[in-house]
């Protein structure tokens, strides 16, 4: 309508607001890039002759799921995780083990269907898988049993359910797996086992970090049970004060070291000094993914901003708690690469005869 003879003025169209958007565009592409990801590997074939293959896939996407969440939770992204009530979700240890399971897991699974595809052997990459897991469900479970969260549990807590029961049964099967052994005569394995543990220098290091790493976690153990002596009660309160978070999460973490981990460590140990442990190499990888898991959860936990203040780590402090806690971590790691790449030590022993070999 022309006023005067002037035309109104042209209103110029805002741009859309895409910050809502942005979320939702990132799981398309994460859903679409999934699908593809699956018609490419079964194009190469059936595998769902291996059940652990669709267990791979369906936990994929929920690793996905969990990375968005803690971007969310970080202010990275928005608009996706109000649908996820759960408050322990928004603590700092949930948002770090949703960081664990969107990076660390959702990697070990393309790996894992990447060795299905080209018919290798997944098997060691499942040990650390399951031990990661395991760890990760077992101690975010039961601190939201008996921490501060405990009452805002509600009946979809049950979902969890699977989280634990299909793990259990995927060990079993990765455990019934034939080992991927590297060729070697009876002759060798007697050769390398006869070697004290002077002659083994690396299992030297080894059995020192594994002393050191396991007077710590008995430390720690002392510290969480409340020990009187002064110096549990300066570690708790100038060192390590998230241990006192009453989310329970470093709780159930320190206990778990104490009763499951503390023991492992000394069997570990008697391993690297008596040949024929033939658990080891197993096992080693089992704990190494656990420790990992929990050690990366317990550093971004006791730093994390989501802590509340005087549970956090004193900057004062910072280094020497970093350090300790990532040679802590350290150990396990150094032991399953020893056992995978070396495992002669800890094969059966058998009787030496010409061409017999392990395979």
């Amino acid at each position: 309508m022309l006023v005067h003879g002037v035309p109104p003025p042209c209103r110029v169209p805002e741009p859309p607001d895409l910050s809502h958007s942005s979320p939702l565009v990132l799981t398309v592409v994460l859903v679409l890039a999934g699908l593809v990801s699956i018609i490419y590997f079964l194009r190469a074939g059936s595998y769902f002759q291996d059940p652990l293959f669709c267990v791979f896939v369906a936990f994929s996407f929920t690793s996905a799921v969990d990375l968005i969440i803690s971007l969310e939770e970080d202010g990275f992204v928005s608009g996706f995780a109000e649908v996820y009530g759960e408050p322990y979700l928004r603590t700092a240890h949930g948002i770090m083990i949703c960081y664990w399971d969107g990076v660390v897991h959702y990697g070990l699974y393309l790996a894992m269907i990447t060795a299905m595809s080209q018919r290798k052997s997944y098997r060691s990459l499942g040990l650390f898988w399951l031990g990661s897991l395991m760890m990760s469900i077992v101690v975010f479970l039961l601190g939201n049993l008996i921490g501060k969260y405990s009452s805002d549990i509600s009946p979809a807590f049950l979902l969890n359910v699977p989280y634990v029961l299909i793990p259990i049964w995927a060990g079993v099967r990765l455990f019934q797996q034939p080992r991927a052994l590297p060729c070697l005569t009876a002759e060798q394995v007697a050769e390398e086992q006869r070697k004290w543990l002077h002659r083994r220098p690396q299992d030297v290091v080894l059995v020192l970090l594994l002393v050191l790493a396991a007077a710590f976690t008995f430390f720690r153990g002392m510290v969480i049970l409340d020990c009187p002596a002064d110096s549990c009660f300066e570690y708790i309160y100038q060192h390590e004060p998230y241990l006192r978070d009453p989310v329970a999460y470093p709780k159930v973490q320190m206990l778990l070291y104490l009763f499951y981990v503390l023991p492992f460590f000394c069997l570990c140990i008697y391993g690297l000094l008596r040949p024929g442990c033939s658990w080891m190499p197993d096992w080693s990888l089992v704990f190494a993914g656990a420790v990992a898991q929990a050690q990366f959860s317990h550093l971004g936990s006791s730093l994390h901003s989501r802590t509340p203040f005087p549970y956090q780590t004193p900057e004062d402090v910072w280094w020497s708690f970093l350090v300790t806690n990532v040679l802590y971590a350290l150990g396990p790691q150094l032991l399953a690469l020893r056992c995978l790449r070396r495992p002669e030590f800890f094969l059966p022993s058998a009787p030496t005869s010409v061409g017999k070999k392990y395979q």
